[in-house]
């Protein structure tokens, strides 16, 4: 149970941080770009998808 907590948490985080690199280093500067428009959006969905990696385990 506990090993679980944390392979989830660690999903979102490192999620996170991937989807604020991404924004960084890739999002868009017209703010056109649905995923990347906002540094808030990046961190959301690259939680999201570390969240589902997590899962898969």
């Amino acid at each position: 149970m506990k090993a679980t907590a944390i392979r989830l948490a660690l999903g979102l985080v490192v999620g996170g941080i991937l989807g604020y690199g991404w924004y960084r280093l890739v999002g868009c500067s017209t703010g056109a770009c649905p995923l990347t428009a906002t540094p808030l959006r990046g961190i959301g969905y690259g939680a999201f998808m570390g969240l589902i990696w997590a899962l898969a385990k």
